[in-house]
């Protein structure tokens, strides 16, 4: 099976307007408004915090904003209070991540524990930067859309 590609890079910042000014303004990165379920955010409640996402070029790979929501305690909460804003996660998508994140873990790696579905799959799994060389890992499903371009593009 494997990865189909990296989904997104994610980063923390205080908020989304500090983050649209670099991303969007200096970088000239588009806001994805659907995915990020604009001006909203789109809300992570193991996180506890509010995600944005940026398109890179007209390529598959997105830079995800994590915005931790105020008083938060979760780990991007406490990431941003310690280093301030920055890299936080790379992330790949793949077609079944319950089947890679099993894959991952005969392979040594230490999976951080999340709720998973009534029937024990996981819908996303993360990974603990100790056993990745320091980066922190998410999978997620690959986008239906994008998935089918890749197919169409890989032989």
């Amino acid at each position: 099976m494997g990865f189909v590609h990296i989904d997104h890079i994610g980063i923390v910042a205080y908020t989304i307007d500090q983050a649209r000014q670099v991303l969007g303004g200096a970088l000239g990165l588009e806001l994805d408004q659907t995915r990020s379920q604009w001006p909203t955010g789109s809300y992570f409640a193991p996180e506890q915090t509010y995600n944005y996402f940026f398109q890179v070029g007209g390529g598959e790979t997105q830079v995800e904003v994590l915005v931790p929501e105020p008083g938060a305690t979760s780990g991007a909460a406490r990431f941003l209070e310690r280093r301030g804003p920055g890299l936080h996660h790379l992330c790949y998508a793949c077609i079944d991540v319950h089947a890679e994140a099993e894959r991952l873990i005969a392979n040594g790696l230490q999976e951080i524990d999340l709720p998973r579905r009534v029937d024990g799959r996981r819908t996303v799994a993360f990974f603990h930067p100790r056993s990745t060389g320091g980066i922190l890992t998410e999978l997620i499903p690959a986008r239906a859309e994008l998935t089918q371009t890749v197919r169409f593009h890989r032989p």
